[in-house]
């Protein structure tokens, strides 16, 4: 339940910023290439998805697939996707209901 809550925050509080920020600032592209800050953010953001992507295409958590994650991450950034994509992989009884348990 923590992790929804959390991934629920990542998901309004951040998007609220770039919300606001896309409906009355936002001024085109030329802006955000010139601003050196802004394109540290954004290339610290796409490695860490990289990074994350690749370590768990090799050793997954659970049965949702990696690519699961970088879906979440262009809808709500990494501050949802993580403790979402978590939380998906590490559900209570997910064991119980597939079908290998089963068998």
């Amino acid at each position: 339940m923590r992790l929804l809550v959390i991934a629920l925050l990542g998901f309004f509080v951040p998007n609220g910023f770039f919300m606001y920020w896309l409906i009355f600032e936002f001024h085109g592209l030329g802006p955000i290439l010139h601003d050196n800050l802004a394109l540290g953010f954004i290339l610290d953001v796409v490695l860490a998805l990289v990074v994350l992507s690749v370590y768990f295409a090799r050793r997954p958590i659970g049965p949702v697939k990696w690519h699961v994650l970088v879906v979440l991450s262009f809808l709500g950034g990494l501050g949802f996707s993580l403790p979402l994509y978590y939380w998906l992989n590490q559900r209570p009884g997910r064991d119980a209901m597939s079908p290998r348990a089963n068998a």
